[in-house]
């Protein structure tokens, strides 16, 4: 009985400080105050300046470069990573196991080795740094996620449908768009929405890819507003809007695995 009693009391102290810091965000972004930990009454009045146009222009561009390369780098890192595990799939045991393991490593490797590797390879390569190296680091570093998501559901396919699908006279790419696709959908969907909040989040790849353009992304922003002594007020309601979304997204994911396990 101690034991058991132990063993929740940690895990719900582990919870809570793992939640503490955000529930104290989406606190005191329901107040006005300047300074975060002051409250002078409720009030949704930075919300209404987020949505309103009360922030500076620089963390409106902050916003909308990191939305379109999370875009742009979760859907081309879908196709990308979606192929590859085909690919991978398709290989003789041994060197599967060899493609799945060369996967997983930049996986474990530390962002920050990651985005140091990726900024000597621009600059050797004398490529100009900015948006496009950005969108090309996420890619790079997403890619592995997607082809991790979508392997268990090729893993459980049927290996037989798709050949099945050629002797009734489907051409290879028919096969794939109306056999493999189809059954890999639900982890290509999962793939694209953990490379989009990885996406989001990013900040040490980012920070060594963007260049000296003045690109900046939602993490940059708040870590060079940070610098300067504190930050924007309008970035807490900005902040519980995104951990509201991502926790939906997840609950949806989780519900529509649920619901796919009970129909199986």
């Amino acid at each position: 009985m101690m034991k058991k009693v132990l063993a929740h009391g940690y895990l719900w102290l582990l919870l809570a400080m793992l939640y503490a810091p955000i529930l104290i965000i989406i606190i005191f972004s329901f107040t006005e105050a300047k300074v975060l930990g002051n409250w002078t009454g409720f009030s949704f009045k930075l919300y209404s300046s987020l949505f309103s146009g009360g922030i500076n222009n620089s963390l409106i561009d902050a916003i909308v470069n990191t939305i379109l390369i999370a875009l742009i780098a979760a859907t081309v890192s879908t196709a990308l990573g979606s192929i590859a595990a085909i690919g991978i799939y398709n290989m003789k045991s041994r060197m599967r196991n060899v493609m799945n393991f060369t996967n997983s490593i930049p996986i474990m490797n530390p962002d920050i080795i990651t985005g140091v590797s990726l900024f000597l390879l621009f600059v050797s390569f004398g490529i100009s740094q900015g948006f496009t190296t950005v969108v090309l680091a996420h890619i790079a570093f997403c890619t592995p996620y997607v082809v991790l998501s979508v392997m268990p559901r090729l893993t459980k396919m049927n290996p037989n449908i798709y050949e099945a699908a050629l002797d009734l006279g489907a051409t290879p790419f028919q096969a794939l768009n109306k056999v493999i696709f189809p059954e890999i959908l639900p982890g290509m969907i999962s793939g694209f929405i953990l490379s989009f909040t990885l996406s989001i989040d990013d900040f040490a790849v980012t920070l060594f890819t963007k260049g000296n353009v003045g690109l900046d992304t939602l993490s940059t922003y708040i870590y060079a507003d940070a610098r300067k002594g504190g930050l924007t007020p309008e970035l807490r309601p900005l902040s519980t809007i995104i951990f509201v979304t991502v926790l939906v997204l997840l609950i949806i994911i989780n519900v529509r695995a649920e619901k796919q396990k009970k129909t199986k």
